[in-house]
């Protein structure tokens, strides 16, 4: 029974290219200050996140397909521009990490981007992302282990995990990390992949051993998006020990400065592995938005197969174009991008915890009074910090 794997690649995707630049500008700004925030953030990426498997799992479709389904056309269509718009920030923001990636190599922007572009539209139209996946999966661990491995020589500092203090860039800096952790594409691709997994995996079956089907890819399911949130919060914690000592006033991402993070270990080619790990990671998440948040809006909307690969081409100009108006300051330009994040989680995250509270959808599995209340309060949680960042501004 193949039912591992949506919510494990779910929350790698999470430790995209943003993620990791959003820890590493933490890490130079406040040293361990936000490990608390970040460990604490466990809680709603874990709840949010459940939602979206257990509806894919037990409706055994994507979000698109499931709102177009059940609620009426005009509903259906309305809920699509949430969609749109996180495809379109997600798109921008992947790009962009990409772009920071190469500019390590000293490739311009203005070469890159619509290199990166072409490489993606065929990608997406010739549907080969199990062998992109994996390579990817394989370039952005390098990545993360040399992170790790860093850490370990470097030691643990006597630097406190616990810092408070109300002022703006403190706010700005919990919204950034909230933004790099809970993203709206990961709701979609969740439950997209949790759905076909089980619809693959329940041919030949009868009433009663789908039934059993179903309850052991919901256990799975709750059990993999669990160990994920709490690997994914980890891996962000050790970015963020690792990039401690930085000076944040310097150009973050430039050569010298990643020598310093990685150095330790890998010498000369610190920068090198960060570009080559932060393009990689940046492309995963491309795929993955490809096969769950756009493809979710191709659902909903009812576009025919065939067509959806103007979807993808539509919905990526803008992540071609964006990026190059702020290339001077990429760096900055990612962590504003955070904050919009939280905002875009909106509408996804009103919709994944309306359809798990539907008893006509969701039947014996739909949320509970407790499961209700963590959810809301998660996503409310969540929310708060984007409206508090943007208050102090």
């Amino acid at each position: 029974m193949h039912l591992f794997g949506p919510a494990w690649l779910t929350m790698m995707a999470d430790m995209d290219a943003a993620s990791t630049i959003s820890a590493a500008e933490v890490g130079a700004t406040f040293k361990y200050g936000l490990i608390w925030f970040m460990l604490l953030l466990i809680i709603p990426l874990f709840f949010i996140q459940e939602a979206a498997g257990r509806i894919g799992v037990v409706t055994q479709q994507g979000l698109g397909t499931v709102i177009r389904k059940h609620y009426s056309k005009s509903t259906a269509l309305a809920l699509t521009i949430p969609m749109v718009i996180t495809d379109v920030i997600t798109y921008i923001a992947e790009y962009a990490g990409i772009a920071i990636g190469l500019k390590i190599f000293g490739i311009s922007p203005f070469i890159s981007l619509p290199v990166v572009f072409v490489l993606h539209v065929l990608l997406i139209t010739k549907r080969k992302y199990a062998q992109f996946e994996k390579l990817l999966l394989a370039i952005s661990g390098v990545l993360i282990t040399t992170f790790v491995i860093t850490l370990i020589f470097r030691g643990i500092k006597p630097y406190s995990p616990i810092y408070v203090l109300p002022s703006t860039s403190f706010f700005f800096m919990l919204a950034v990390t909230v933004g790099a952790v809970v993203m709206p594409f990961m709701l979609f691709f969740q439950a997209s992949a949790a759905g076909e997994k089980v619809s693959s995996a329940r041919e030949h079956l009868g009433e009663e051993g789908e039934t059993y089907l179903k309850r052991k890819a919901l256990s799975l399911s709750k059990k993999e998006t669990l160990i994920g949130a709490i690997v994914t919060e980890v891996l962000m914690v050790v970015v963020e020990m690792v990039a401690t000592g930085i000076d944040p006033s310097d150009n973050l991402m430039s050569p010298k400065e990643l020598s310093t993070i990685l150095s330790s270990i890998a010498g000369p080619l610190s920068p090198y592995i960060f570009g080559i790990g932060l393009a990689a990671a940046g492309f995963l998440a491309l795929v993955v938005v490809s096969l769950g948040s756009a493809w979710g809006f191709v659902e909903a909307a009812n576009i025919p197969k065939d067509k959806a690969w103007i979807v993808y081409v539509l919905e990526s100009l803008p992540a071609v174009f964006v990026p190059m108006i702020f290339s001077s300051d990429l760096i900055n330009f990612m962590l504003n991008l955070m904050v919009v994040f939280v905002f875009v989680l909106i509408g996804p995250g009103i919709m994944v915890g309306v359809i798990s509270s539907n008893k006509k959808i969701m039947g014996e599995y739909v949320s509970n009074k407790k499961w209700k209340a963590f959810y809301w309060g998660s996503l409310s949680f969540v929310l708060i910090f984007g409206f508090i960042a943007l208050k102090s501004l």
